[in-house]
């Protein structure tokens, strides 16, 4: 099975089991815009509390907020989003499909690095022991002719982003050869620019209808509150402001599932250090956020960094990490450090001294800053995409599992009474009755325990207890584990102990702290 092929049964699944579901689907539906269904929402805000508690409980110089979505439309002239947040877009002439120019070119990139990677596989099962990676990848010819391309292709789009050159754009993607995914064809048009932010109007200022916009970014809530919070919080250099919220881009590529939407959600972290020590706290965030990545267990070998080739005006580091999702690696968070552009820019725009008093220095000066920014929904995609396994049992039998970190999965645990008589129902909703105080449960009665565990597998749930007979003598249930499929016989009265173990936040948090 090629990734396409399953990428297209997980977005499947997902719809089947109650996981997303495409916005306004009765009205048959709305371009690159989902909803979270009653298994989605519990995975995302499973996701969320994880990021939160990693970011804010363990971390005693970070704070959290929650700003508003309608911000003064001056921050964004501020931001630069007014003037700046653009995507390079460009159409097919026969197919009238639009690309970012930029993501053809990525994706020609991408094309050749897979070309390299499968020569270097074939170079593997040639040469069996006595390969040498390094070497080959030195003196292939074909690696070093694709690897050439590469480098010419990255030259030439940094150089045409960096100067915002437009017509460079376009006889790149023409010398590159780039076809049309849908048509086929080279029929391109020239090169245009867009603006990503949604405007609307609020209300009357002043007697006059102002334009106001939907905010593209979390960030700058944060940074126009920088000193609400440092005041009221009494906080000392080096500290962090972090926040969970919508955010809405208007893009008009978006594809790939919830990878790109046009309304989304961010978890963003902006850390204000001294100027100077910027490159080293920077440094310390990449790789705590990545060890966080990690530890939800979806493979280490499936992230990587990418260390920006076009820099930000504003930055002086930038690097993404990346998530091998099924249609290749992309980015999943972005590190940056953003030195003192946001908060003097504000200052200047607002007139407000947005400035630090340095008491060991004696001086006021505008802090430097790390930002952390993570998509909320292409952190579900990876997840989703990591969990999701299509198995083949020893007893021919084949199965769909969702095999979630059991302190992400929605379900924690089910409760199963073999059949629905002779008190077995009413023991199991006693037992269900004390766990779900703590933990998100379902109780199942239908069809025959071979199927209700199958269906507790496809939705991710790490634990299944079923009541039988034996149960009412001995208070023993048999617990079930989603990975192994292994049972056991437990008392009941340490079923709360053995769940809590298991599905326990604590367990993550131990490994990121």
């Amino acid at each position: 099975m090629t990734q396409e092929e399953l990428f297209k049964n997980l977005i499947a699944h997902t719809k089947e089991y109650g996981f997303i579901f495409p916005s306004s689907e009765i009205y048959d539906g709305l371009g690159a815009v989902y909803d979270y269904g009653q298994l989605g929402s519990e995975l995302k805000n499973n996701i969320k509390k994880y990021w939160w508690d990693a970011m804010v409980r363990l971390n005693e110089n970070i704070v959290g907020i929650d700003s508003a979505i309608f911000m003064h439309p001056r921050i964004w002239e501020a931001s630069g989003h007014v003037g700046a947040f653009n995507d390079p877009l460009i159409d097919n002439k026969d197919s009238k499909k639009r690309y970012r120019a930029d993501v053809l070119l990525e994706d020609y990139i991408a094309k050749l690095e897979e070309k390299i990677n499968k020569d270097v596989e074939k170079g593997r099962k040639k040469f069996g022991e006595a390969f040498d990676e390094a070497q080959f990848r030195a003196t292939n010819p074909n690696v070093l002719r694709n690897v050439n391309k590469i480098n010419a292709c990255k030259e030439r789009m940094v150089e045409a982003l960096n100067k915002n050159d437009l017509d460079a754009l376009k006889q790149l993607i023409l010398d590159c050869e780039i076809v049309c995914p849908i048509s086929g064809t080279k029929n391109w048009t020239d090169v245009r620019q867009f603006n990503l932010m949604f405007s609307t109007q609020l209300g009357s200022v002043s007697g006059e209808s102002g334009t106001i916009y939907l905010r593209p970014e979390t960030a700058q809530g944060i940074f126009v509150n920088y000193l609400n919070v440092q005041k009221t919080g009494r906080m000392k250099l080096p500290f962090g402001i972090a926040q969970i919220g919508k955010a809405f881009r208007n893009e008009i590529v978006a594809r790939q599932f919830i990878f790109r939407m046009r309304e989304f959600e961010q978890m963003e972290m902006q850390f204000f250090v001294k100027p100077g020590e910027e490159l080293e706290w920077f440094a310390k965030w990449k790789e705590t956020r990545l060890k966080w990545h990690k530890a939800i267990g979806m493979g280490e070998e499936n992230y990587r960094y990418h260390d920006h080739d076009k820099l930000a005006h504003y930055a002086n580091a930038a690097t993404d990490i990346e998530f091998n999702f099924p249609f290749g690696f992309k980015e999943l968070e972005g590190i940056h450090s953003r030195t003192d552009f946001d908060l003097g820019r504000h200052q200047e725009y607002s007139g407000k001294k947005l400035q630090y008093f340095d008491p060991e220095k004696g001086e006021n000066y505008v802090p430097y800053v790390i930002e952390t920014s993570i998509g909320v929904d292409r952190t579900v995609l990876a997840v989703l995409s990591g969990a999701y396994k299509e198995e083949k049992l020893e007893n021919g039998e084949e199965r769909v599992v969702l095999k979630f970190h059991p302190a992400l999965a929605p379900v924690k645990l089910a409760v199963l009474p073999l059949v629905k008589k002779d008190g077995l129902p009413e023991l199991a909703r006693e037992i269900m009755s004390d766990l779900k105080l703590d933990f998100n449960c379902q109780y199942d009665e239908k069809d025959s325990i071979g199927k209700r565990y199958r269906r507790q597998d496809a939705i991710g749930t790490p634990l299944c207890i079923t009541v039988d007979h034996q149960s009412l003598e001995d208070k023993c249930v048999t617990l079930r584990d989603r990975d192994t499929m292994a049972q056991e016989r437990v008392p009941i009265a340490d079923l709360y102990r053995i769940v809590e173990e298991k599905v326990s936040m604590r367990n993550l948090l131990k490994q990121v702290r």
